[in-house]
């Protein structure tokens, strides 16, 4: 088996640069025509999106924009370049949002994390995904076609013959979230079924040190993905084990919370990707989860940009005082003063009643100068401490709710 999937995984920088000069403007030229951009992209320029930093001019795409464009225009919200009777199939996420699937070569781009896992030719996986009305289950079918693995498709439950398939097949690999394998484990012992599992291929959950490690033991190579319905996969983990490698046919921004604008290298914030694939262009999308930029590449030779993983979720939107305050009111607080660069919103109780502290960097000044931007822009009072820049965690938080609910 080639260390790589293929050869885009291990091109330059520049190489890279080139042919997303080349792609991107054509993506972006193919979704100002769709229905569901009308309004978003007028008056762009496709010829001058050439990068990740040109994204930045673009407007994000949210998962409630998606809903709403879907009842505007069913099923997919004008947003596809071909009609849902030409996809090969149609799923339903909760909300309901509905997601097109195809079935032409890696799709979904799921067979470059499955390669990096040693999956290939001559396995047999076992693929406990959900197959009914969402994807994730012919999203990682997808992918070991894309490698020429077979499938059992087992789906999740009646664990009793999920062993007995993995036996009598003589399954050697996994895909499904990374808790359901224990379980499949702990039966087999129970059983007292030897398994010739080797390898495992999880997301949809967090696969915890203490996992990998028990899955170590056991003899299974654990490494996990980072997928949606909407996007298919995102990014990766290889052998190293150092981050997750950005899947080669989308772009990924790390941006604050609430708004499109890039945060500085390094620092935590949304995660919003644009997609390359022709059949369903999403411009912008943004996730709702936090990631970073992890700089440097990976040792095991890919070259892509890295991100840490999941590292929770954007939307931190709080009630505090009965009235929702937004990540984005936090970043239009910040916008407002040029000299701030970072603020946080902390909700606190005090005997019976909510307490809003806003805590603002800037290098120098008094809390009354931005009392009234609070009061404006949150539409409530709370009490302003300035801290040095710098001092706010670098967690991607703009929101902290500290009030306990137990």
């Amino acid at each position: 088996m080639s260390h790589y999937f293929d050869d885009k995984e291990a091109r330059s920088a520049d190489d890279r640069a080139r042919a997303i000069a080349s792609d991107l403007p054509a993506q972006i030229a193919r979704a100002s025509e769709l229905p569901g951009y009308k309004g978003a992209l007028d008056g762009i320029d496709p010829e001058r999106i050439t990068s990740a930093a040109d994204l930045a001019a673009l407007p994000v795409l949210r998962k409630s924009d998606l809903g709403r464009a879907q009842a505007d225009s069913s099923p997919f919200g004008g947003l596809t370049t071909r009609p849902a009777s030409d996809f090969a199939h149609v799923f339903q996420s909760p909300g309901p949002i509905y997601e097109p699937g195809g079935i032409s070569h890696d799709w979904w781009r799921m067979g470059r994390f499955l390669h990096a896992c040693g999956i290939g030719k001559g396995d047999i996986v076992q693929n406990c995904f959900g197959y009914h009305l969402t994807p994730a289950g012919m999203i990682f079918e997808s992918g070991a076609r894309a490698v020429g693995a077979a499938v059992v498709p087992a789906g999740t439950g009646q664990t009793e013959l999920q062993v007995r398939a993995a036996a009598d097949i003589g399954v050697t690999a996994y895909a499904g979230t990374p808790d359901y394998l224990k379980v499949i484990l702990d039966k087999a012992d129970e059983m007292g079924v030897a398994l010739s599992i080797t390898r495992a291929a999880v997301g949809g959950g967090a696969l915890f040190p203490s996992l990998r490690q028990e899955y170590a033991d056991r003899g299974i190579r654990c490494l996990q993905c980072y997928a949606t319905a909407d996007l298919g996969n995102i990014a990766y983990e290889s052998e190293a084990m150092e981050g997750m490698i950005v899947d080669e046919d989308v772009i990924v921004e790390i941006v604050t919370p609430g708004t499109g604008n890039p945060v500085a290298p390094g620092q935590v914030g949304e995660v919003v990707v644009t997609t390359l694939n022709p059949d369903y262009p999403l411009i912008r999308f943004a996730t709702g989860d936090l990631s970073a930029v992890l700089e440097g590449t990976s040792p095991c030779g890919r070259t892509n940009m890295r991100i840490k993983g999941w590292m929770g979720r954007a939307d931190q939107t709080t009630k505090i005082k009965g009235m929702f305050v937004r990540p984005e009111q936090v970043a239009e607080l910040v916008a407002r003063h040029d000299e701030v660069t970072r603020a946080r919103v902390i909700a606190t109780r005090e005997g019976e009643s909510d307490v809003m502290t806003v805590q603002i960097e800037v290098a120098e000044g008094q809390p009354g100068d931005y009392a009234d931007s609070v009061r404006d822009v949150l539409k409530l009072k709370g009490a302003v401490k300035l801290v040095a820049p710098g001092t706010l965690p670098n967690d991607g938080k703009v929101i902290e709710d500290r009030r306990s609910y137990d």
